[in-house]
């Protein structure tokens, strides 16, 4: 008997190791496929637009850039900051979503649906109103606050619901509370007469990109991410239940406001940036653990990757759908992830 059960542990310590190793090759490929095609579509999106550019002209201009070449200037000041963040802001939303998903265990959360987004374009709007020379570091700080305003918002007006937060009371929640700010946002700013201003930050878009905000990007993206992937495997842990992870020796309290960190610093950031994205943050992290898994140690990497090439690629589709006007890219993103959360909410609606 005590042979037998020796024999059943080690072929169950076995199968898990083969389950880590295959999800461990398929994590990798995923990656590599990833980025290199995140390499090609940037190329592509540096070498399209109002005047197309030849790729090798693209190429001379990031190996052997000539100042005195207008074609390498409107590459290196304009196009190449526009691709790269891009990449980044995708990248920062799809993160912000997935970590948003694994704390709450909520499939609907998302920087854009939660009041995240909305609360970061109400700072914003204010402080445009009433601080007209405020610093791009000043508008991304503020973005930082109004998203965090947005998160308070939601979770206190959920929170009183009766029956507690469900999935689908927390995003009703977060489409009200987006609602309401994006409403005093407007009001404000056809008051303060910012409202042309602000235009952008509600369509959502990457037209103004420059050095300066990939630099943002760059930086606190970065801190978020890397608490994002120090976080993970606790993240894993939490999506299974607070009892679960209490009993495992969690501290629920730190992993949460760590959790919270990285998505007001990710989605401040990217919000700062391009605007109102919405709905990375919402499909991507599903389409992470469709590929992986439920380990969040490898949903975050491939959330990050998978987000900054859909909205490479939807960037590119904002240029051709009208051309040569742009369309908002936040359209663009609406598109794909409108079908997407309804399909999920109906999913979601015995939780009502």
């Amino acid at each position: 008997m005590n042979e037998n059960a020796i024999h059943q542990g080690d072929k169950a310590l076995i199968q898990d190791n083969n389950h880590r190793l295959k999800t461990s090759v398929k994590g990798t490929l995923t990656l590599i496929i990833g980025i290199f095609l995140i390499i090609i579509i940037m190329g592509l999106s540096i070498a399209y637009g109002a005047a197309d550019i030849k790729f090798s002209t693209v190429w001379e201009a990031v190996t052997n850039f000539n100042p005195d070449i207008t074609s390498h200037q409107i590459i290196q000041e304009i196009r190449m900051p526009r691709a790269v963040g891009a990449v980044f802001v995708g990248a920062l939303l799809a993160v912000s979503g997935a970590v948003m998903q694994g704390l709450t265990r909520n499939p609907l959360a998302s920087p854009s649906i939660m009041g995240v987004t909305d609360g970061a374009a109400f700072a914003l709007v204010l402080t445009l109103a009433f601080f007209p020379a405020a610093t791009i570091l000043g508008l991304t700080f503020s973005s930082f606050v109004g998203a965090g305003l947005g998160v308070t918002l939601v979770f206190m007006i959920g929170s009183f619901s009766r029956g507690g937060l469900t999935p689908v009371k927390l995003a009703l929640a977060g489409v009200a509370v987006g609602s309401m700010l994006s409403a005093i946002s407007s009001a404000i700013a056809l008051h303060t007469q910012v409202a042309k201003n602000m235009s952008f930050w509600y369509a959502g878009g990457l037209t103004t990109t420059n050095w300066t905000s990939v630099k943002i990007l760059v930086v606190a993206g970065g801190i978020g991410l890397l608490l994002a992937i120090f976080i993970s495997k606790s993240i894993t842990i939490l999506s299974l239940g607070e009892e679960v992870s209490k009993g495992l020796g969690q501290n629920i309290v730190l992993i949460k406001i760590l959790g919270v960190l990285v998505v007001l610093l990710l989605t401040g950031a990217a919000v700062s940036v391009a605007g109102a994205v919405g709905f990375i943050g919402l499909v991507i992290p599903h389409i992470s653990r469709f590929v992986i898994g439920s380990d969040y140690r490898w949903i975050i990497p491939i959330s990050a990757v998978l987000g900054g090439l859909l909205l490479i690629l939807s960037d590119i589709a904002a240029r051709m759908v009208n051309a040569p006007f742009e369309t908002p890219v936040g359209a663009i993103t609406a598109i794909i992830g409108v079908p997407f959360f309804l399909y999920l909410a109906r999913g979601e609606r015995r939780g009502l």
